[in-house]
């Protein structure tokens, strides 16, 4: 798709005078539209298309949509649907009365060029310009930081589990990237057991019956590493992403003795919160804890302007792993200012609230 970028346009008079009579007191979209315009412009979004092809969907207004999707907790189509349907949306963003909108896959495409392009932190970068322009922030005015976790979309399992759905995993893959080799390694008794989803942390009440599942997981594991390993193995089998996982997850679960594999226990250790593999299918979610709320995911950390008078706007956002604690205001912790700082340049040059009112966990920020 290609972008012949256009200036925000006026709310078109027939679609003014019919939100008009419909709110005569008006309504939070109209007010926004009316007090902080379009917010949004096409110049921030013209590098993620081409200049080339069928034009796209108008950005600015995609950008808009999106902000109204997540405050509204609509699904892409019925975003979709209240852009054509509702009156407040049309007047916000500037709409005719009759446009027949677009398809909700738009939505999805346009946030997958965001992520692509690494652009998210232009719809923030957006706002903070607007609010800056009407002083709805101050500068170096008061700020607090609050952190909330992010859960990874992944089933909470047993270690059992997830050590059990990575050796599933590496012979779904391996089963279509070398389908031969991997019928020369298989073991009679891997079809029944890996073809289906079990629940072996749970289901195996018999502590005989889980044991024995663990030691023969933990011997299938190595022999099939083992066999990867080998010399005779084709080499750019260790560097599929799967077997990596496997392999990493095999250290953290297993250990190697006289007598064969064996389930690490608390005599072994464990592998840090830091490193450890909860998931086979999201490597990179982690063990968290927040008081009394342990999940398993990311943690984000949200900072917001909060002086008197003044509306509480997010500042800045940063999402990183769930196992890191907070650490004040030491130079290149999660929201300390010096890292703030140096993130990223406030739009328009303005400089943004650096004086930061917090306890030591994130205690600040009421959600």
């Amino acid at each position: 798709m290609s972008l012949r970028p256009n200036l925000a346009t006026a709310v078109p008079e027939e679609t003014a005078k019919v939100a008009r009579a419909a709110f005569p007191r008006g309504c939070l979209l109209m007010d926004v539209r009316d007090s902080l315009g379009p917010v949004f412009d096409d110049t921030r979004f013209a590098r993620l298309f081409s200049t080339r092809g069928r034009p796209a969907e108008v950005p600015w207004r995609l950008a808009l949509v999106t902000l109204l999707q997540f405050a509204e907790n609509l699904s892409d189509r019925d975003a979709a649907d209240a852009v054509r349907a509702r009156l407040d949306w049309k007047y916000l963003l500037a709409l005719p009365l009759d446009d027949p909108g677009f398809n909700s896959t738009v939505l999805c495409e346009f946030r997958a060029k965001l992520v692509d392009g690494h652009a998210e932190h232009e719809l923030l970068d957006a706002v903070l310009a607007v609010a800056v322009a009407r002083r709805l922030v101050r500068p170096l005015g008061r700020q607090r930081t609050d952190s909330t976790h992010v859960l990874a979309v992944v089933k909470m399992r047993s270690r059992i589990d997830a050590a059990t759905e990575a050796f599933r995993q590496v012979l779904n893959v391996l089963a279509v990237a070398a389908p031969a080799w991997l019928l020369s390694q298989t073991r009679p008794h891997w079809a029944n057991r890996y073809s289906g989803h079990g629940d072996w942390g749970h289901a195996a009440k018999a502590r005989a019956g889980r044991d024995g599942h663990v030691r023969e997981l933990g011997e299938d594991g190595h022999h099939l590493l083992a066999a990867i390993w080998a010399d005779e193995a084709p080499d750019w089998l260790r560097r599929l992403p799967a077997v990596e996982i496997l392999r990493r997850i095999w250290g953290q679960q297993f250990y190697l003795c006289d007598d064969g594999v064996r389930w690490r226990g608390p005599g072994e250790g464990y592998a840090p919160s830091s490193r450890f593999i909860s998931s086979p299918y999201d490597p990179d979610a982690r063990y968290g804890r927040k008081r009394t709320t342990t999940w398993v995911g990311y943690k984000a950390h949200l900072t917001e302007a909060c002086d008197e008078g003044r509306p509480r706007i997010i500042t800045h956002v940063q999402t990183e792993t769930a196992h890191r604690r907070w650490r004040g205001d030491d130079p290149g912790s999660p929201g300390s200012g010096r890292q703030r700082a140096a993130a990223r340049p406030a739009p328009g040059g303005h400089r943004l609230p650096r004086r930061r009112s917090s306890d030591r966990g994130h205690t600040g920020l009421r959600r």
